[in-house]
């Protein structure tokens, strides 16, 4: 596509839509959202950048192969389920670490559960976009 207001107005919108995947992947647990709902909106935002500025473009701003980002967020997800059996609990048991706790104060609760969501926002990120930058290549 050719035209200079949707490119320029493409690169802030794609910018707000990662933001906005990332906070929508840190809720996830708790409220509405997630991996999978988070991986979608990111890769809306880099699937309109590829169609304002091209696939080449778009390619060059992720930095990474989409197929390595799906690669790499299934081996996140699978090491979340793995670090429950290192403490002899069943596959995909939810595990805790409270970073900074104190007698007081519980700290920041980090969970597999996170990672297991980081896991598939990767999956889903780098799954979507290799499947479109190849559609959008073919054409």
């Amino acid at each position: 596509m050719n035209s200079v207001i949707l490119r320029a107005g493409t690169r802030y919108l794609a910018g707000l839509l990662l933001l906005v995947s990332v906070f929508m992947l840190l809720r996830g647990h708790n409220e509405p959202g997630g991996g999978y709902i988070s991986g979608l909106i990111g890769s809306s935002g880099l699937v309109l950048y590829a169609i304002a500025c091209g696939t080449k473009d778009a390619r060059a701003a992720l930095r990474l192969p989409p197929e390595t980002i799906a690669v790499l967020g299934l081996l996140i997800a699978l090491g979340a389920g793995l670090i429950a059996a290192l403490f002899g609990d069943d596959f995909f048991t939810g595990q805790w670490l409270f970073v900074g706790a104190t007698e007081d104060d519980k700290g920041l609760p980090i969970s597999t559960v996170l990672m297991f969501d980081i896991g598939v926002y990767g999956a889903v990120f780098g799954s979507v976009l290799a499947l479109v930058f190849t559609l959008e290549e073919e054409i």
